[in-house]
């Protein structure tokens, strides 16, 4: 019996988790995409932390205006800030288990912008 969107996407996931993980000097910034929404967290996974987070159901965020992709550019400009003020500037990334294209990429190149290296 095939796999549903989901079970297949937690499959890809936790093939990717056993290889990113989260340290104090380079945490991980993990990406959880919804059909409207998308939400971002800089993760210690050493100490179980979140270090910065950002969704585009935040309210500076939600008051502006476009499409799906340019506001996951936004969250990824606001989640970069927020890292850079926590004092990380180095990050390895998880796209949790969703294809690298669309929303997903869009926040990671808004993260670059705002001067997270990956």
């Amino acid at each position: 019996m095939a796999l549903t969107k989901n079970e297949r996407r937690i499959r890809i996931k936790n093939r990717i988790r056993k290889v990113v993980s989260g340290t104090e000097a380079r945490p991980r910034l993990t990406v959880f995409r919804s059909n409207k929404e998308i939400y971002a967290q800089v993760v210690n996974d050493v100490t179980g932390v979140t270090i910065a987070a950002a969704s585009s159901r935040d309210k500076d965020i939600a008051k502006s205006k476009g499409n799906k992709t340019e506001i996951a550019a936004l969250v990824g400009k606001t989640v970069a800030e927020k890292a850079m003020k926590a004092g990380v500037e180095t990050i390895s990334f998880d796209r949790g288990g969703y294809l690298y294209h669309g929303r997903v990429k869009s926040l990671a190149e808004g993260a670059r912008e705002a001067g997270l290296k990956f």
